[in-house]
């Protein structure tokens, strides 16, 4: 694999990036990562945790022959911009950006270019295949088919049920009603205009990125894709619904391919105890699923071959 760095602009931000190359010669067909939420760098990697999940695709994809680019979000790593004065719609901007990119350079061929997108990154390439964008393609891992306010109310759901130790503890002694709290915490995120805010003084959230995510319903995306699709999600995550590949289904016109991959979390990792967000830095130490990589690299050739008359 032969690795580069490169740069590219959305709106007078200018997003820092690394294109992967397979070892042969081209053009190549190729992939642009989509990051998911949070502080994340191109590897999907945050400074508090090293999750490395696009780097592992990247290699994984080098070696079939497919390029890759994954990418900075803004004000993370080498891309400039503030992560606090991001919107969701910013973000599709930049992935928009990126696609446009890389389907322009010389080494790819213009008409094999997909996306792959992980959790946020997963709504980034449904709007933007639903909105006609020229892809081959899409995949979504972790992606939603409800809207981002029902995600994350289910998600906090999904969460509590797998608090341990003192969080619990504090929780259930107190006698915390935390779903209520998380919908109060909703109600003034929805009503507030500012970028961001500082939660309780300490915590700064990002206001705008958060209003425009709890108000993005995929559905009418989702139906207007016209490009093949592939999803698959953990029965193990938390944070998105696994029943939503099925709400795809229903959704999809396109030729649609879904998997629920068994024991399988948020962070594409197996794990086979108690779905909890606190064994996530235990679970990005291993490599992504290989289920859930070879379905992925299965379904890249077929695409492929197809596309070539074969």
């Amino acid at each position: 694999m032969k690795e580069q760095t490169v740069t590219f602009s959305n709106n007078g931000i200018t997003l820092a990036g690394t294109m992967a190359l397979p070892a042969t010669d081209g053009p190549y067909p190729a992939v642009v990562m989509v990051p998911g939420s949070g502080q994340v760098d191109r590897d999907e990697s945050h400074k508090k945790m090293k999750i490395n999940t696009f780097n592992e695709f990247a290699r994984l994809l080098a070696d079939r022959g497919i390029a890759s680019l994954r990418y900075d979000k803004r004000g993370v790593g080498e891309s400039q911009g503030d992560y606090y004065a991001t919107g969701f719609h910013d973000n599709v901007g930049d992935t928009r950006a990126a696609f446009e990119w890389l389907k322009n350079s010389e080494e790819i061929r213009t008409d094999r270019v997909f996306l792959l997108g992980h959790s946020e990154g997963a709504f980034i390439a449904t709007r933007l295949a639903g909105s006609g964008l020229d892809t081959a393609g899409i995949i979504l891992l972790a992606g939603g088919a409800q809207s981002g306010e029902a995600s994350l109310v289910w998600q906090a759901e999904q969460v509590i049920k797998g608090m341990k130790g003192f969080q619990k503890w504090l929780i259930d002694t107190l006698h915390i009603d935390a779903l209520k709290a998380q919908r109060k915490s909703i109600e003034k995120i929805k009503k507030s205009t500012k970028d961001s805010y500082r939660v309780q003084m300490i915590t700064k959230l990002n206001a705008k990125w958060m209003r425009e995510l709890l108000a993005y319903d995929p559905a009418e995306d989702l139906a207007s894709i016209t490009v093949p699709v592939l999803a698959m999600t953990g029965s193990k995550d938390i944070q998105v619904d696994p029943q939503d590949l099925a709400r795809m289904a229903g959704l999809i016109k396109a030729p649609f391919e879904h998997h629920i991959i068994p024991d399988v979390t948020h962070m594409l990792r197996a794990d086979p105890g108690q779905a909890s967000l606190s064994t996530y830095k235990e679970q990005v130490k291993k490599p992504v699923d290989p289920r859930l990589t070879g379905l992925m690299l299965e379904w890249m050739e077929k695409q492929l071959k197809g596309s070539d008359g074969g």
